[in-house]
């Protein structure tokens, strides 16, 4: 039987009008989340009206975009600024809104064409890119920052020295990325949906591509979950509703990805010095705060907090329930062996994942007449985080191989496995 391409009024199902109602419907989403996320961190009292601004500067930082920081602070004095990060919460719902929507119009149907596909997704990347574009535009501010009380504003004034720090998009490669981004999201949703159509020469990969990519997927929601529900305890707990709102609808994955892959033994490398802060446990905070880099791992952590350990225990039970609902997926008769091989590659990929997109990196100063930081003013700070890739990587490959051969194992045993056809 030759598969049909749908063309006229089936094809009219994923036109423009649904295009353009994915992608905005995407960034509305993002722009929401990341407006209660930015109210809740305090960002609504922002001078010169900004907080629109700095809204749309977050939403573009979420799919990649490249927002620079300036600073200006008159003749006498020079100031140097920059910052590296992905609020992950908004990057996350962006994704889900816009899987959903371009597999939407797709679904109930086993095979499409590849024309059919990529006009699909071309038609979502145009209205997305035009999107994209206007927000990067919006994406400019300049702030005046205080130098700390009366008399030293008074002597700023004197000497020239008002520091300034502003923000603009680099719309260039803010687009490109972006595009990637999209098309990354897009492919993802492909290999993930189990009821979504694939070109009939890529149906040979799907037994062996989509049960890892789902069973991955599925970990890294299920580990957002599980933060949500630790944030509402805090909330409740603690009466710091705001602030964890905040971390919630604007790095909550990036908190719980970093948990995740230090539970598989992962190493990360950062400082945080000055006025800059994580949103992040106070136990992270302690180890990464001071003069030279430290090491951010399950012993180092255990040394401030014995019940870190537990973070290998979830990461075991969560690994073990992804390798067995990755294994029942699977066609029947597939080796143990094999579930092994492609829940290491799977994992191997998600840690990688998470290594490039968890990054942080953030740097103010301010000096007078070529002399120094002012430090001792607040006005001058460091934070990083960056993981050891390789390390990072190995653990990954030897936690799939262990709990794929498991899963695999305890699926062969199960009265489900090998229904999936």
């Amino acid at each position: 039987m030759i598969p049909h391409t749908p063309s006229g009024p089936a094809a009219a199902r994923h036109g423009w009008v649904r295009a353009v109602a994915t992608a905005l419907a995407a960034l509305i989403a993002m722009g929401v989340t990341a407006a209660l996320g930015l109210w809740g961190a305090g960002a609504a009292d922002l001078p010169d009206g900004a907080f629109p601004r700095v809204v749309a500067a977050t939403v573009v930082t979420a799919v990649g975009g490249r927002v620079e920081l300036s600073g200006d602070a008159g003749g006498l004095a020079g100031t140097r600024a920059g910052m590296t990060v992905i609020p992950l919460s908004v990057t996350l719902v962006g994704a889900l809104v816009t899987a959903a929507g371009f597999l939407r119009p797709l679904r109930h149907r086993a095979v499409a064409g590849g024309p059919e596909l990529a006009g699909w997704a071309a038609r979502i990347a145009v209205v997305w890119l035009a999107a994209l574009l206007g927000l990067s535009l919006a994406a400019r501010q300049t702030f005046t920052l205080s130098l700390g009380d009366d008399t030293l504003d008074d002597l700023g004034d004197l000497f020239g020295v008002r520091p300034q720090v502003g923000f603009t998009t680099d719309v260039p490669p803010t687009l490109l990325v972006g595009l990637v981004w999209l098309a990354g999201v897009l492919a993802l949703a492909l290999l993930v949906a189990r009821g979504a159509p694939l070109p009939p020469r890529l149906l040979r990969f799907q037994e062996s591509v989509r049960p890892a990519a789902y069973a991955m997927v599925v970990l890294l929601l299920v580990c957002v979950a599980l933060g949500v529900l630790i944030g509402l305890g805090v909330a409740v707990t603690r009466g710091r509703a705001a602030e964890t709102l905040a971390v919630v609808l604007l790095g909550l994955p990036n908190l719980v990805w970093l948990a995740f892959t230090i539970g598989l033994g992962a190493r990360w490398e950062g400082r945080v010095e000055g006025p800059f802060g994580l949103p992040m446990p106070h136990v992270l905070d302690e180890v990464l705060r001071g003069p030279d880099t430290a090491t951010l791992s399950l012993g180092t952590l255990a040394e401030h907090d014995g019940r870190v350990w537990w973070l290998l225990v979830a990461d075991a039970g969560m690994l073990l329930a992804a390798a067995f609902v990755m294994a029942v997926r699977s066609p029947a008769g597939t080796p143990a062996w094999r579930h092994a091989v492609r829940m290491a590659v799977a994992l191997v990929l998600t840690v990688l994942m998470i290594c490039l997109v968890g990054r942080i990196s953030a740097r103010y100063g301010l000096s007078v007449l070529g002399v120094g930081d002012l430090g001792g003013l607040g006005l001058s700070g460091e934070l990083f985080l960056r993981p050891v890739l390789w390390t990072s990587l190995g653990f990954a490959a030897l936690w799939g191989l262990a709990t794929g051969f498991l899963g695999g194992l305890m699926a062969h045993g199960g009265a489900g496995h090998g229904r999936v056809p």
